[in-house]
């Protein structure tokens, strides 16, 4: 079956983001490189050309920091959303808090009007998620 892994870009901080994001999550990089020896790219060599967190049995959050050549991301336009589906209120409760530290809170997680327990929010690196807990659904968004 095939699997859908989110991929994130960054304007020079993706090392301090996925450390914040194995914080909350907990585990260890399986990738972790740099630009180091990247041609014409001497000044970011210590960004990252790309990070690798596996969340869960089956899922890898993935990201590096964009070479200035290539331009800055607008952190505010991009309205795509990472959605986490939890085992239970507390695990949802534990990610959202985690993850919302710092950041701004578009709905706070509570029962929903659809079953469920859910919340959204911006984190303080600009990436949106979502985090759901629907006990039809344990763990599957």
């Amino acid at each position: 079956m095939a699997c859908i892994n989110p991929y994130l870009h960054f304007n020079g901080n993706a090392e301090e983001a996925f450390t914040f994001y194995k914080s909350v999550f907990g585990g260890e990089f399986v990738t972790l490189m740099r630009f180091e020896g990247a041609p014409n790219n001497e000044k970011e060599a210590d960004k990252i050309m790309h990070v690798a967190l596996p969340i869960g049995k089956h899922n890898v959050l993935m990201g590096s920091d964009t070479p200035e050549q290539l331009g800055t991301h607008n952190e505010r336009e991009t309205r795509s959303k990472i959605s986490i589906g939890t085992e239970s209120k507390e695990e949802a409760d534990q990610l959202f808090n985690g993850l919302s530290q710092g950041g701004e809170v578009e709905m706070p997680i509570a029962d929903s009007p659809w079953g469920s327990y859910f919340g959204m929010f911006r984190d303080k690196f600009g990436i949106e998620w979502m985090v759901d807990f629907d006990p039809r659904h344990k763990g599957q968004p």
